[in-house]
């Protein structure tokens, strides 16, 4: 009998290296409630065994309480295996006899554990279970898994060591690179532990550029990461690579750069029609343009890619967002952060919204957890301080733009940051203005620093000025706010004809730029009070027609808004 039985067990074994899981669940489980109701039936080991297999094909089915509570199981008979057995205890080294070698590893099924904590976000639990193992007895993937946790956890030393151990094991593990520099670990530090394999392994050579790129980056010096990953982007052999220009349209964005940033994210979704990453900001960019259109195709497109990730959430929510359907953006950017806690992009997407339905104290929370995630992104710190205004906050908004420009430096992003907050305080009218024209010194085309120098120039009634600056901004790029508001100044000094050609620009680049038509209608009504009465009653009908459905289609959303599931931070 004992040898029949044995088979069995072969059997579920060669099934689950066969990969034929629901076969391997169905049997396994008939299996163990035979040795449950008779306990001499298998031997210890077969019934680590079973136990192992039986967790294995639940995981598989992502049933993952259910294969924790078996590997547990599974444990626990180890220990008791290990006592009776004469077999030197098993820590993951096979052991001496045949049988032993069959059995499946026990730092295989903690690693397994992990996976199943961190899927049910119990993230302490995962730690636990892998700090348990002794460090010689782990392996690259169990240091990798570790050194991400410890990261999430805020457990930086940690964390670093980890990373540094994957290394020393995998001296090309390059997302082990990428999170030592994210944790500040110098670019010549992790360069020097790459340096052996580089010089032995030809048409490697690029690596420590590619590092240095990546250094550059964490330290969020955009310009000199965007000037070594466009030399390296150049390199014939790097050329078109997917992971570069996501990078490179990354960095334009946080340089201010958008034109280059969408260039480049459709050139990367040119190459690979199958791209997820970037995707989130990619949308975010085409939704600011008002290109409504583009961003739900964008959108639909990517949630047949895949719904398990946090993009096509985000993308979609930016679509409703920029309609003013805050309630159903805020349901959205919240599945987003439930699919992906690290989603930056869902995480500002969901802090707008309860900023713009006035739960500021909520969005603050949003946007604070946004820059731990991303220190070196100036969107946040944005958001942050546009919270703080709303409220009325006006000293923690100068605190939190004085930092920033401390810690990014000054360039023409935190300049105008600061300037903004400046502007809301008449002390520090003069102070915001220095501030503007040195933003606009180091880049003329800047267009935050335009709008804003031009808000200023506005209140002074410095007409004449602010026309010349905004035609100088205008000379190398379209944008609509900047046509918008040259059509304000224009009709300030009575070019009624050429503001209506600037607002008929700005409406041709986005359509749905209120105040443009507001603008529009204005001098319509200004010109020929009488003729255009009637037109005008026709206009505003059609125009409180759309306001309306905007309105039905928000308090349609507002069902999303019952679900407080998904409002909760993780």
């Amino acid at each position: 009998l004992p040898a029949v039985i044995m088979s069995v067990v072969e059997h579920v074994r060669e099934m689950a290296a066969a990969g034929l899981h629901s076969n391997v669940r169905l049997l396994s489980g008939l299996l163990l409630t035979m040795s449950g109701n008779n306990p001499e039936l298998f031997s210890p080991s077969q019934k680590y065994q079973l136990l192992v297999y039986h967790a294995d094909s639940l995981f598989h089915d992502k049933e993952y309480r259910n294969a924790v509570s078996k590997y547990t199981m599974a444990l626990q008979q180890k220990k008791a295996l290990s006592k009776t057995s004469k077999v030197r205890p098993s820590t993951g080294n096979a052991a001496s006899t045949p049988q032993s070698q069959c059995l499946p590893s026990e730092i295989e099924v903690k690693y397994k554990m992990a996976e199943c904590y961190t899927m049910l976000k119990q993230d302490k639990d995962a730690i636990a279970i892998l700090d348990g193992i002794p460090s010689r007895q782990r392996t690259p993937k169990i240091n990798m898994m570790l050194a991400n946790l410890y990261k999430k956890a805020g457990q930086e030393r940690s964390s670093v060591t980890s990373y540094k151990e994957v290394l020393r094991q995998c001296p090309l593990a390059l997302d082990a690179i990428l999170g030592l520099l994210s944790l500040s670990v110098k670019g010549a530090e992790v360069a020097s532990m790459t340096i052996n394999i580089i010089q032995s392994i030809p048409n490697l050579d690029w690596l420590s550029v590619w590092i240095k790129a990546y250094a550059f980056v964490h330290t969020g010096d955009n310009t000199r990461a965007i000037n070594t990953i466009c030399s390296l982007e150049k390199k014939s052999l790097l050329r078109d690579n997917v992971d570069l220009l996501g990078s490179l349209a990354d960095l334009y964005f946080r340089a201010g750069d958008n034109k280059n940033s969408i260039l480049k994210f459709e050139q990367a979704q040119m190459l690979d029609p199958y791209l997820i990453k970037g995707m989130d900001v990619y949308g975010y960019l085409l939704a600011r343009e008002g290109r409504l259109e583009d961003v739900e195709n964008l959108g639909c497109r990517l949630f047949n890619i895949s719904d398990q990730h946090a993009e096509p959430w985000v993308v979609s929510g930016c679509h409703s967002f920029y309609s003013k359907r805050y309630s159903r953006a805020l349901y959205l950017g919240a599945k987003a952060i439930q699919l992906n806690s690290n989603s930056v992009q869902a995480l500002l997407l969901k802090g707008a919204a309860l900023r713009n339905m006035g739960r500021v104290q909520e969005a603050i929370i949003h946007f604070r957890e946004a820059i731990r995630l991303a220190p070196c992104r100036l969107d946040c710190y944005e958001g942050l301080i546009e919270c703080y205004l709303a409220s009325n906050s006006i000293r923690e908004a100068m605190v939190m733009a004085n930092n920033v420009y401390k810690t990014l430096g000054a360039n023409a992003q935190t300049l105008t940051l600061l300037a903004t907050v400046c502007l809301e305080d008449p002390v520090t009218q003069e102070k915001a203005k220095t501030l503007l024209d040195k933003a606009l010194t180091q880049r003329p085309d800047y267009i935050k620093a335009v709008v804003k120098k031009a808000e200023l120039l506005s209140r002074e009634q410095k007409y004449e000025d602010g026309i010349a600056l905004l035609r100088n901004a205008l000379a190398n790029q379209s944008d609509c706010v900047l046509h918008r508001i040259l059509g304000d100044f224009l009709v300030a000094v009575n070019e009624y004809q050429e503001a209506m050609d600037q607002y008929s620009i700005a409406l041709s680049l986005d359509p749905n730029d209120q105040k443009s038509l507001e603008g529009m209608q204005k001098m319509e009504k200004e010109e020929s009070p009488t003729d255009a009465t009637q037109e005008e009653d026709v206009d505003d009908m059609e125009g409180s027609g759309e306001e309306g459905d905007l309105e039905g289609s928000d308090s349609e959303a507002a069902q999303w808004a019952d679900q407080e599931q998904w409002f909760g931070m993780q």
